[in-house]
Order: structure tokens, then sequence, then C-alpha cells
């Protein structure tokens, strides 16, 4: 009878049926700071992001740090740069971590790089006298909006694979995004308009999508060879260069030291310019939009 009875109170609305357990969010884990904000707005509310680095840091050298391991542990879904930027510290933590779902080749693991069409890839056979040069291509692709709506796409995809029921979440997240990202590169491309054509040095060969977008013409670099330290020869020689070439702006990040570049800017005549080039990497830069916000504000007022 008490049987009888619950199920009568229940059809009459006297007794709340039980409700199914919320769906666990996916758990999404990104070599970059920038990759983090792409995937928070893709994923919104069903997925739970984490960065392994942070904006401020140089990503080619990343402490390989127990929490890292742990972070790669939990992930459903890896999203890294690829092109060999994170070489010295992330494959060994993917292996170290026994997470089977996030190893190369698995749906849980994307390389980010395989929708980019990739700049500066050598053309002769890459040795190590030639300095850390990246065999595969130039991995510093993710600031142009191109490169970061293909990083988005990409990333949607993996979403919908992983998570099919939210497939449609997923992709008006996506155009959500697209559509935002098409007004602002139409307002960067404007307040940037006089950077066409202006002829700079870069202290690190990571500028090159940034340059190709906006017109800059870099007619050198700070370090001789990828990570290799200038002789003051080197310098000398690039300072020539620069001044007979008038060459406005020394491109740099703000992880590197100062000193050489701010020398060679000095000399030549030019201003330094040092750049924000991860979400992060200043503390009010904390996603995508402000970031290139930031690099469009800082190199128009240097050109200017």
């Amino acid at each position: 009878m008490r049987i009888v009875g619950l199920i009568a109170l229940v059809l009459a609305g006297g007794v709340a049926a039980p409700r199914p357990a919320a769906a666990a969010k996916l758990r999404v884990v990104t070599s970059i700071e920038t990759f983090a904000d792409l995937a928070k707005r893709i994923g919104g509310d069903r997925v739970e992001v984490t960065a392994l680095s942070h904006g401020s840091m140089d990503p080619h050298f990343v402490e390989a740090k127990p929490s890292l391991q742990v972070a790669l542990n939990r992930a459903d879904l890896l999203v890294h740069v690829g092109l060999e930027l994170e070489i010295g510290w992330l494959p060994p933590l993917v292996l170290a971590c026994r997470n089977p779902k996030i190893q190369l080749g698995t749906p849980g693991n994307l390389d980010a790089s395989a929708a980019i069409p990739v700049l500066d890839v050598p053309t002769t056979k890459v040795d190590r006298s030639m300095g850390d040069i990246h065999p595969q291509g130039n991995p510093h692709y993710w600031l142009a909006p191109d490169n970061a709506a293909r990083v988005a796409g990409e990333i949607a995809q993996r979403l919908r694979e992983l998570d099919p029921s939210g497939a449609a979440a997923y992709q008006a997240n996506l155009e959500r995004f697209q559509s935002e990202l098409k007004a602002k590169r139409a307002a960067w491309e404007r307040a940037a308009a006089g950077l066409r054509g202006v002829k700079i040095v870069v202290y690190h060969k990571s500028w090159s999508y940034v340059s190709q977008w906006l017109g800059l013409v870099e007619i050198g670099y700070v370090e001789p060879k990828p990570g290799i330290p200038p002789p003051l020869s080197h310098v000398a020689a690039l300072v020539g260069l620069m001044r007979a070439q008038h060459a406005q702006l020394v491109l740099m990040e703000s992880f590197y030291s100062r000193s050489t570049a701010q020398l060679v800017a000095q000399q030549a005549g030019a201003r330094l310019v040092v750049l924000p080039s991860d979400v992060g990497a200043r503390p009010e830069l904390n996603d995508y939009f402000k970031l290139v916000d930031a690099v469009i504000a800082d190199l128009a007022g240097a050109a200017r």
C-alpha cells in the first residue's frame, strides 16, 4: 500500500521524481594561455580549462613541474601549439602522465598547427649549428586572426567528437567567436594601416605571422640564429643595415632581456617595442581580444 501511495503522489506531483546527475565537464588542458581562452570561448560551461604555461613565460622553456603532470593525467583533451615549440618539456610530461586519452595520435591530443599555413619552413637540411631552428616551420602563429579562427575551429571540431551531445553548443559558440573576430579584425586593420611597409628588426624570429598580416617588413634579427646570443660583430652589422634601410622599430617579447635589443634600437635611431605575445603576458590581458588590442596599440603608437 505504501508503494501504491508513493506512486500516486509522484503522479500527482506531490513528490519530485529523482533528477539525473549533471554531466561531468570535459577537462581541457592547453600548453599556452591563448589556447586556454579559445577553449573556454568554444567550450563554454561544458568544459574546465587549465593552461600549463603562463603568458609571461617563454613557451619554449617551461619547467616540467609535478603539478603539470597531474593536470595532464586528468585531461580529456590536450591542445598544444605543435611545430616543436614545446618539444623540450611537453612530450615527456604527456608520456609520464599515464593518461591514454591524450597520447599522440588519439582524439584527445590536438596539435593545433595541423590547420595552419606554416611560415618559415626551412628549405635546407636542419642541424644544431643553425641554432634552435624549428624544422617544421615557425610555431608562433596564434596572434594572427586567421590562425586564431583556425585554432578555434579545430577545438570546436575536437570537442564535438569527444562530446557529441554538446555539438550544437560548441557550434554556436564558434560562430559567436567568429563574428566577434571579424568585427575586431576590421578595427585592428584600420588602427594598423600606417604600419604597412614599415621596416623592422625583431629579436627572435617569432613575429612572421603578425608581420605578414600587417604588412611589416622584417629586414633582420637581433639573434644571429634562433636562440643564439649576438656577438658584437653581428650587432654592429645589424645597426648598419638598419640605418641604411631606415628601419623604424625593433620588436621583442616581454620575457626576453632588453639590454641588447635596446642597444640596437638606440644605435640605429629606432624604437624598441616590447610586446605581449600570449594571454596573461600582462595582468590585464586576460583574453585573446585584449591581447591583440595591446599588440596593435603598441605597434601603431611606436610607428607614429
